[in-house]
């Protein structure tokens, strides 16, 4: 069976990736640490049979922590990417393949939107 292959349009450095609207805060270091509440019934079931937390907290890494307070929807992913170049060098290759798989990735967690550009 053949693999799914991800296609991104050319236009895909230029979305102005944007946070949800979840708490978060940063420690001494600068990690990112998100607050995911579990809501719904299976997490209330999970929670009262199981024990499981109401929230779940969510440790960023080096990388996404020093992303996390520019995703703001005003900022292009190109621009994101040479703000990384510039705080890791060469740490950070191959830059634009890991960046936005680490946005898609964000983004199926529902933590962060990468909506498409409108045409003005």
């Amino acid at each position: 069976m053949k693999k799914k292959k991800t296609v991104i349009s050319e236009n895909y450095l230029e979305r102005k990736p944007v946070r949800c609207d979840l708490k978060w805060s940063a420690d001494e270091n600068g990690i990112v640490t998100l607050e995911k509440e579990n809501t719904g019934v299976m997490n209330r079931i999970a929670q009262k049979l199981f024990h499981k937390p109401e929230i779940s907290y969510i440790h960023l890494d080096e990388t996404g922590s020093f992303l996390w307070p520019m995703l703001d929807g005003e900022t292009s992913i190109i621009v994101l990417g040479e703000r990384v170049k510039e705080h890791f060098g060469e740490k950070a290759e191959p830059l634009y393949q890991r960046l936005i798989k680490y946005l898609q990735i964000l983004e199926s967690y529902g933590f962060v939107r990468v909506p498409e550009n409108t045409k003005e």
